[in-house]
């Protein structure tokens, strides 16, 4: 007999000792990798952003955009690597953000920008400072948050100053931990020494604020001068000293008035406290009473360092924090953990892995009833050894353990366990068949009669899966685990099915010769039931034609679902998360007490969400980003009509509703919320998988600003006829008001004021001027001395006008002047932010779904639809585009981005997949049976799948998502299997004189148990997942799939040959060819 590679392989190693090592090699490195695989909850996208930062100090918008955008473009974009070049520009600054190809290392890109800039650091233009180049990426997200507030009753002893010292020491302290990365506060106050000027008063004694400067300073000022020789000792000579506190600036003598002295004190009041940053952080919290307080609060932000296991640092962190508590951290303060990636990683590790745990042991259950008791004990063995092997693969691959890979192996259980059954199925039987051969020979020859076939099978599963590895964009590293472990567990389940399963077989074997297993092959009852069901169906050609066009007409309706929209299309659904921020952007030039009210407003109507456990609102400071924030680049939102409001919720399990059911109530509540004109507030969620600036984001190009801004005007009417479009914004904001304060020429020409002078007077006034430090000894923050004005003398008025300036106005007199004498005050508007895409000017309209509909595909038809009825006016109607920036930009054009370019990106790569998958399943097919014709016959069934996959989305009321995809590419590996061990039997089984209708049904009987318990357990591996959001797609399709498809290949596979055969002839013509 021909063993094949099957054969031999399994010949060689059965009787061999090394067999039960290599076992034990299997599971003790699995059991290793297991251990060390760094655990997250999602898979880490390296998206490259790196902003380069200019201070363009005097130039309105459209100025700086041609003397400094354009040009930093142009280099920027010749980068290596460099995908997408967004700038935005602002008076007085600007920002350009390369955008690297996923996959990218950070640290290369961030070098590639740095060397790139500095090659070309002599075209900065005259004036202006060098950029600053600021590299962010996945690791910079903090994986552990740390919120420090007093308790209520001590709120008053604690003040933003001693709570930001306070995480400054503790940051300190944390620091200390293995795989700690970048460490930020957000929110608090450092200490500062503020000299605050009083104006008349400095008029009054004649000083000029550079006197008052210059005094502070040259107090201020130590340095190493040089040596001095002292009886043969040489010293070295420090000069000066530095400032120890109040009294001492205080009591500093600046001039003498009328034969009298004047010190700092009589100009200026010396101040110590906190700076005066307009940001503020406050924690609201229940109390044990169970009723909401409100405190200050800052919190301290904790990455990890690359490839470093999150929930190791994270209960690292914790550890720590135990330890600290009553030395540092004092009695009346409370730590709150408000973010723990650690934690949810490790949780959501867990219950998956109970879930593996679950999956193997229904199946061992099903086997054992549907076979027997050492079939279940093989296949018991089988799966975790394939399961560790696989686990070992994804470490050395770099695949960290999250819910992406391990959904790869719950979902390849099913389809893993095949090849062992085949085989185990197999040996049985030819022990059963009593022919004399001792049974070491009959078990060899058993699986290498199953052996290439089962190659075959699982070459098409890899076949099936493998294409997704190439999809490109956010989404490819996504969901490369899931290709990359499923094929790595199908071929080691291949050989784990030929080499263990045979010896695990001879072990268990009874002591005597099996008897009760008849030769030939069985029916049982599950062959009579498909007997009942398929002898119609083949009665007769006709009967067979109309069943294949029922069942063609079956796919074609299930279609149609998706054209009805009763099944929707949307890249992943939400997942169920401990979060939600609320954003709020007030209009530009609001102060920070008015954005305080309006997150005060909002939290007051979060604290009505029976999960909410605690709240944070950050005013004018960024909240610690999360990936989203990242994308977003929420960690410059540092302006003080900026806020966020970050609602954490109770753990999964302490709550009914999912995080997405609750930001939909949030926001129908926040609509109550009484807030300034031109305000906007978003309720923004972790998105699944990706992120992106807005689900639902327009772009629209043109010919001018103008018209920019007037179709973005009328789009966001547009956007908000829809009902399910929510949080509609624009990039454009309002406009800035700015006080610019002009220098009349002939005024200062008359007093004899240099212009030098005056700039000099105007900055120290109203930018603050920071002289240096006041230095406290080992273990205490330095204290900043500042010359600044008082927030409340921060007004134009008389008192600040008459701030006396140096002037010359005889030779050798120094007399002043008041400023108010030589510059006039106007008020205006600055310009709104400009944005360029890719060298293009763009203005955006930004949006999310809720309610009906939740995929951004609706949500353009809706707006497509209102844009045809819109009335324009005056204005060209844009003309919509799907992808892709206009060539034409004399004419409005409105491009498509946000969730819709990925879910473009993403489809359009796994139909590709699934082209290759099927051409690629085809070839092994076209090898394995010779023929052209019959490959086609095979794989009829794979469109069947739909009829299972549409239908029960539709009852689920789930929408199609990129891992229902992926579970619609996987069974056509898994049906294809099924189809050709049918075919197989049917070429092979029947002598003369058995009619094709005979040799069909004969195949589809025997065949139907194996075939049944395979889909079986590749349902129940897809059952344990279908309580997962994000995964539940591929649950559906592989479940409902499995089902609709395996039961129609059975019957449409002897259907085709009946309909396509002449029923006169004998089953002997079928070994031909079909």
């Amino acid at each position: 007999m021909n063993l094949g590679l099957s054969g031999r392989l399994t010949k060689a190693t059965i009787a061999s000792p090394l067999t039960p090592l290599f076992l034990l090699a299997a599971l003790v490195v699995g059991l290793i990798a297991v251990v060390v695989i760094p655990r997250e909850e999602e898979p880490q996208i390296s998206v490259p952003m790196v902003d380069i930062r200019v201070n363009a100090d005097g130039l309105r918008g459209p100025d700086a955009v041609e003397l400094v955008t354009k040009p930093l473009e142009a280099i920027v974009k010749g980068i290596d690597g460099v995908e997408h070049v967004y700038s935005q520009t602002e008076d007085d600054r600007v920002m350009v953000t390369a955008r690297f190809l996923v996959g990218t290392k950070s640290e290369d890109a961030i070098l590639r920008v740095h060397e790139k800039i500095r090659a070309n650091i002599d075209r900065i233009p005259v004036g202006i400072p060098e950029p600053l180049i600021v590299g962010r990426g996945i690791n910079d997200v903090a994986v552990t948050v740390l919120t420090l507030a007093p308790k209520p009753e001590a709120a008053g002893r604690w003040t933003d100053k001693d709570l930001f010292e306070l995480a400054d020491k503790l940051r300190s302290e944390l620091i200390k931990i293995d795989s700690i990365g970048l460490t930020y506060i957000s929110g608090g106050a450092a200490q500062q020494i503020r000299v605050e000027p009083d104006p008349e008063k400095l008029s009054l004694f004649g000083v000029t604020l550079q006197q008052l400067v210059a005094k502070v300073k040259d107090a201020n000022r130590s340095f190493l001068a040089g040596q001095v020789r002292d009886a043969g000792v040489v010293r070295n000579v420090a000069a000066g000293q530095t400032l120890a506190g109040i009294p001492d600036i205080g009591l500093l003598l600046i001039s003498t008035r009328d034969g009298r002295p004047v010190y700092v004190k009589d100009v200026a009041s010396v101040i110590i406290g906190p700076n005066t940053a307009e940001h503020r952080v406050w924690n609201d919290a229940r109390d044990e009473k169970g009723q909401w307080t409100r405190v200050p609060a800052v919190s301290l932000a904790l990455a990890k360092r690359a490839g470093a296991n999150a929930v190791v640092v994270s209960a690292d962190i914790g550890r720590r924090l135990e330890g600290l508590k009553g030395r540092l951290i004092p009695d009346d303060v409370q730590v709150t953990v408000t973010r723990d990636y650690g934690e949810t990683a490790n949780e959501k590790a867990n219950e998956l892995l109970f879930h593996l745990g679950l999956a193997t042991v229904s199946i061992v259950v099903l086997i054992a009833i549907a076979i027997g008791w050492r079939e279940a004990v093989v296949t018991f063995v089988v799966i975790p050894t394939t399961i560790l092997l696989t686990m070992f693969a994804a470490n050395l691959m770099g695949y960290t353990i999250n819910r992406v890979s391990l959904f790869a192996l719950i979902f390849s259980i099913g389809i893993l366990v095949d090849d062992a059954i085949v085989v185990v199925e197999n040996i049985a039987r030819h022990w059963g068949m009593r022919d004399g051969r001792p049974r070491l020979q009959a078990t060899i020859e058993a699986v290498a009669e199953v052996g290439n076939p089962t190659i075959v099978a699982t070459l098409t599963v890899v076949a099936a899966l493998l294409p997704m590895l190439f999809v490109s964009g956010l989404m490819g590293p996504y969901m490369a685990p899931i290709p990359a472990n499923a094929s790595a567990a199908m071929l080691f389940s291949f050989f784990v099915a030929m080499v263990v399963a045979p010896w695990l077989m001879l072990k268990l074997a009874p002591r005597t010769e099996a008897a009760g297993i008849e030769a030939g092959h069985q029916e049982g009852r599950l062959g009579r039931l498909y007997r009942r069901f398929a002898t119609p169906i083949v009665r007769s050609k006709r009967a067979a034609w109309i069943f294949l066009l029922g069942v063609g007409i079956a796919t074609l309706l299930s279609m149609m679902l998706f054209a009805t929209k009763s099944v929707t299309v949307k890249l992943l659904p939400f997942d169920n998360k401990s979060e939600i921020a609320v954003v709020v952007d007030l209009p530009e030039g609001a102060s920070l007490e008015a954005t305080e009210r309006t997150l005060f407003g909002a939290a007051e109507i979060a604290r009505q969400l029976p999960e909410a456990t605690s709240l944070q609102s950050y005013a004018g400071t960024p909240a610690p980003f999360n990936f989203n924030g990242l994308v977003r680049h929420y960690y410059l939102r540092e302006k003080p009509e900026m806020g966020e409001l970050q609602v954490n919720l109770a753990a999964r399990g302490e709550r009914n509703r999912a995080s997405h059911d609750i930001a939909l109530e949030l926001r129908q509540r926040l609509r109550a919320l009484d807030i300034p004109k031109g305000t906007s507030i978003k309720v923004v969620e972790v998105p699944p998988g990706p992120p992106v600036l807005a689900t639902l984001l327009a772009e629209i190009y043109g010919p001018d600003a103008a018209t920019r801004r007037a179709v973005t005007a009328e789009l966001k009417k547009v956007f908000a006829e829809v009902p399910f479009i929510v949080d509609v914004d624009d990039s454009i904001g309002e406009k800035r008001p700015r006080l610019r304060l002009s220098i009349d020429q002939d005024r200062l020409e008359f007093f004899g004021v240099e212009q030098r002078d005056v700039y000099d007077t105007i900055q120290a006034l109203f930018g603050g001027i920071s002289i240096g430090y006041s230095h406290r000894g080992e273990d205490r923050n330095p204290i900043e001395i500042a010359v600044h004005l008082g927030k409340r003398h921060l007004v134009w008025d008389e008192a600040l006008a008459s701030t006396p300036v140096p002037a010359n106005t005889l030779p050798g007199s120094k007399t002043v002047v008041e400023l108010g004498q030589v510059v006039k005050a106007t008020m205006e508007e600055g310009s709104p932010t400009i944005f360029r895409r890719d060298g293009r000017f763009a203005d955006m309209v930004m949006a999310e779904l809720a309610g009906r509909f939740e995929a951004p595909l609706y949500g353009m038809l809706a707006v497509a639809d209102r844009v045809d009825a819109h009335d324009w006016g005056n204005l060209p109607k844009p003309a919509i585009s799907l992808h892709g920036q206009p060539t034409d930009e004399s004419r409005p054009t409105l491009l498509w981005d946000g969730e819709w370019e990925i879910t473009w990106v993403t489809f359009r790569d796994m139909g590709a997949a699934f082209g290759a998958a099927i051409l690629g399943i085809y070839v092994l097919v076209v090898a394995q049976f010779k023929s052209f014709r019959l490959p086609l016959v095979i794989l009829t069934p794979i469109p069947l799948t739909l009829i299972g996959i549409l239908v029960g989305h539709w009852l689920l009321g789930a929408p199609f998502t990129a891992t229902s995809m992926i579970g619609f590419i996987a069974l056509a590996g898994i049906i294809v299997r099924n189809s050709i061990l049918l075919v197989d039997f049917i070429r092979h089984s029947g002598g003369e004189g058995k009619s094709l209708r005979e040799v069909v049904l004969e195949a589809g009987a025997v065949r139907f148990k194996p075939i049944l318990l395979t889909a079986l357990a590749a349902m129940i591996g897809a059952a344990t997942i279908l309580l997962d959001p994000i995964f539940q797609g591929l649950a559906i399709s592989l479940l409902f799939g499995l089902a609709s498809s395996t039961l129609l290949t059975v019957l449409v596979i002897p259907a085709i040959y009946v309909a396509l055969r002449t029923p006169h002839k004998a089953a002997s013509t079928t070994t031909k060819s079909s």
